[in-house]
């Protein structure tokens, strides 16, 4: 997909929104689960905490009763990560009683760290342990009246909060990357889809321009169906403007020969007079001049109708069988060869018009052979179409590079022995470019000249 594509634009766009979303939504998750995770530790630390005051506010118990109760044997392995603490806070030096997992090692007070009292009359918050870990403590302040105030700590490894949290992480982290996966895959099939029916009208106007079809035809979406109806309103309106244009050229044609004819037959009944002869001359030369320009002129009305395509291996035989039977007389053989897959994107009678031009002036200069080959010629870039290549040789004298640039320029000959009013060569040129193709001249193989004309094929 190229950067400035509709499809591609939709893609980067879905694609932008869906990894802002997927990671909002992973952040929000990730954060939702580490409070829960830090609410179920804390429960537990509630726990222990509830019970440890329950302990103090039972002085009566032996010393060696007390604390017993909490039934969690971490508190009793050294350093583990897990302690309890009980601080007299109302003498002068605070007592401290403590878990043996503390060892001789003190909790710090979240008093001290700026932590506020919550609703319930606790503080909670995260405290650096003995051995450097992160503890997550809760401690509660106990008053006891006449039998003393008292600072309850409990704390726990809060490794188990982030082991737990970035557990859960990856896993979400796998799962939005896969889900990511699939809803870009859905995005391409949506984009796809979506699109699937400008890309039947690029294709149907394609076929249209080779002359496939005459019009876009089939069902499309109502966002598209007006794109398809104007599409098919500008193709007719380009014909009926393309007959128009036909019209026009033949009543120019028919005015303008009309009053011509009349100068030629005046000039014609004083045929010994100098300034008659000058008037014939000069008639001649705008007859062939007028037939040059409103033939030109009809081509281009023509070219500018899309979807018109000739098959160029049965003209070309038709034009062989023809010119053979013109030029009998000289023993003229005209051969041939061409592709049958060969197409001419234009209409049949200006592809016999131009290689008949060819074939004929051929023809005149030949000494005995005429061969023509039709090539299709298919090019490397995908934004071109074929291109036609109809290659006419003739075992005749041949020219010079001087003379074959003299004989392109319309209206020059190098023979006035032989018939014609020196037009041809150049008319075929005309219409070659108005085709968007050429036509160039070298030496055949076989002796002569080599005429190659080069015209879009499909």
């Amino acid at each position: 997909m190229r950067a400035s594509s509709l499809a591609n634009r939709l893609f980067l766009s879905a694609t932008a929104w869906l990894v802002v979303i997927l990671a909002i939504t992973g952040v929000v998750l990730s954060s939702v689960y580490k409070n829960a995770t830090e609410r179920a530790f804390d429960r537990r630390l509630n726990l222990y905490l509830r019970t440890l005051i329950a302990e103090v506010a039972t002085p009566d118990e032996p010393p060696d009763r007390q604390f017993q109760s909490l039934g969690e044997p971490l508190f009793e392995l050294p350093l583990s990560g897990w302690y309890w603490q009980i601080t007299r806070t109302d003498t002068e030096k605070p007592e401290v009683r403590s878990s043996r997992s503390l060892w001789d090692k003190k909790l710090p007070k979240l008093e001290e760290q700026g932590v506020e009292l919550t609703a319930a009359g606790i503080r909670l918050g995260y405290v650096d342990g003995p051995e450097g870990q992160t503890l997550r403590m809760v401690e509660r302040p106990v008053d006891l009246g006449a039998d003393g105030k008292f600072l309850v700590s409990v704390a726990g490894d809060a490794t188990e909060i982030f082991d737990e949290t970035r557990s859960f992480d990856y896993y979400l982290g796998g799962t939005f990357t896969a889900l990511g996966i699939v809803l870009l895959l859905t995005t391409v099939f949506q984009v796809r889809f979506g699109l699937a029916p400008l890309k039947r009208i690029s294709e149907a106007i394609a076929d249209i321009r080779s002359g496939r079809a005459e019009r876009l035809e089939g069902e499309f979406p109502v966002e598209i169906a007006p794109l398809a109806r104007e599409t098919n309103a500008l193709i007719e309106a380009n014909r009926e403007i393309v007959e128009r244009a036909r019209t026009h050229v033949g009543n120019l044609a028919h005015a303008i020969k009309t009053p011509l004819s009349v100068i030629v037959n005046e000039a014609t009944t004083h045929a010994a007079d100098p300034f008659a002869e000058k008037v014939m001359e000069q008639a001649d030369i705008m007859r062939d001049q007028l037939a040059h320009h409103l033939e030109r002129a009809r081509i281009a009305a023509r070219v500018s109708i899309v979807g018109t395509v000739t098959e160029v291996a049965p003209a070309i035989e038709a034009l062989r069988r023809t010119m053979e039977k013109i030029h009998r007389d000289r023993g003229i053989v005209v051969e041939a060869k061409a592709d049958p897959a060969a197409k001419f994107r234009g209409e049949r009678q200006d592809l016999e018009e131009m290689v008949g031009n060819l074939v004929d002036n051929a023809c005149k200069w030949a000494a005995s052979r005429v061969f023509i080959e039709v090539l299709v010629d298919v090019p490397g870039k995908a934004d071109t179409g074929p291109r036609l290549r109809i290659i006419v040789d003739d075992d005749g004298r041949g020219l010079s590079e001087a003379e074959r640039a003299q004989v392109s320029r319309r209206g020059q000959r190098l023979d006035e022995s032989k018939p014609g009013s020196g037009l041809g060569l150049s008319i075929v040129v005309d219409l070659a470019a108005l085709y968007g193709g050429r036509l160039t001249l070298g030496s055949a193989p076989i002796g002569g000249l080599r005429a190659e004309l080069v015209l879009p094929g499909i």
